[in-house]
């Protein structure tokens, strides 16, 4: 699915679906970020505290799943609400923090590490 639909054609469904209930009016970079914030923080609760082992079921679990799947939705339907109101493109900021990340992480210095680039040899 995500490589035949477009985040523009999400973005333009989201937009229209926000508008359609004249809620614009409260989607405000500050409590957007806020909100985006607050659905990213229920994504981790529902690892919070698990194992390894709990985490796998909670990976097999219809039931689970579905409210993953619900939280990541939120997440990117906020952050599709915040790109549209600071006037920022996700595609073109994504390829460009994409090529930032290349040269921070040389391949012969970062494989197979989990250092912050200020800290690679």
């Amino acid at each position: 699915m995500d490589s035949k639909t477009k985040i523009d054609d999400i973005k333009k469904e989201v937009i229209s679906f926000r508008d359609e209930r004249n809620w614009r009016q409260y989607h405000d970079p500050k409590n957007l970020a806020m909100a985006l914030s607050i659905e990213a923080s229920e994504l981790q609760e529902l690892f919070l505290w698990k194992s390894p082992d709990e985490i796998k079921q909670i990976l097999s679990s219809k039931k689970d799943i579905a409210r993953i799947r619900e939280e990541i939705a939120d997440i990117f339907i906020y952050l599709l609400y915040l790109s549209d109101s600071v006037g920022v493109d996700l595609s073109d900021v994504a390829m460009e923090k994409i090529e930032i990340n290349r040269k921070r992480y040389p391949m012969d210095k970062s494989y197979s590490s989990n250092k912050k680039y200020t800290d690679l040899d």
